[in-house]
């Protein structure tokens, strides 16, 4: 399957896949949920400011790729997203756990997907990272590709191909991997940012319900 996504398809596409992990109470996500999800600071690699048409456009694209797609609950009248990464492509939890994080933080090292993919599947160590990058390299096409490693750098680093090629050379510097207080404080917000997500849904729903009451006296 031969598919090129835009750089806003990726973010929602991305956006999806995390949250269907780290927040699975609360997905598929409603329009409003996926734009905070799109949005949101922390685990974004550029940062992006979309707005609804942005993502609507970006979803309508992708439902006529067969990447994503509106479902309907019984709980809920609010048109609800989800990502189809599955069917499509029917990649392994690995897999899809490495893509995602290419997804949203764009190229990286296998120690970067490991300790940032954490939240999304716990890799039992280097080797299952390097395994699941084999696997999408040697595709048909290829879904991920080896950047040439910088001088200075001890590892070099991949990214997907989705969105089509990217240069050999990397354009910036590697950054080591660091447990510092910004990287603490970056995980904080980013729980924090998905409790809100949470409480927006439910107040959403409340409105919906309280809206279905009121029309019974009208």
């Amino acid at each position: 399957m031969n598919i090129l996504l835009n750089d806003v398809e990726i973010r929602v596409l991305g956006s999806l896949v995390e949250k269907e992990v780290t927040t699975p109470d609360y997905y598929p996500l409603s329009l409003n949920a996926l734009l905070h999800a799109c949005n949101q600071k922390s685990n974004r690699d550029p940062w992006m400011n979309l707005d609804e048409d942005a993502v609507r456009e970006a979803l309508r694209t992708l439902n006529e790729k067969g990447l994503a797609g509106v479902t309907s609950t019984a709980e809920s009248r609010v048109a609800k997203f989800e990502h189809r990464l599955g069917e499509a492509f029917n990649f392994s939890r690995p897999e899809t756990a490495v893509l995602c994080v290419l997804f949203l933080r764009g190229p990286q090292t296998p120690g970067e997907l490991r300790g940032r993919g954490e939240r999304l599947y716990r890799f039992d160590d280097l080797g299952q990272v390097q395994s699941a990058l084999q696997r999408l390299m040697t595709r048909e096409p290829p879904l991920v590709k080896v950047l040439r490693r910088q001088p200075g750098t001890k590892e070099a680093r991949y990214a997907h191909l989705l969105a089509g090629d990217v240069e050999t050379w990397e354009p910036e510097p590697a950054r080591e991997p660091a447990v510092t207080r910004s990287s603490i404080d970056s995980e904080r917000i980013t729980r924090l940012e998905e409790e809100v997500t949470g409480l927006q849904k439910e107040v959403a729903d409340l409105k919906q319900q309280f809206a279905d009451f009121r029309k019974q006296f009208e």
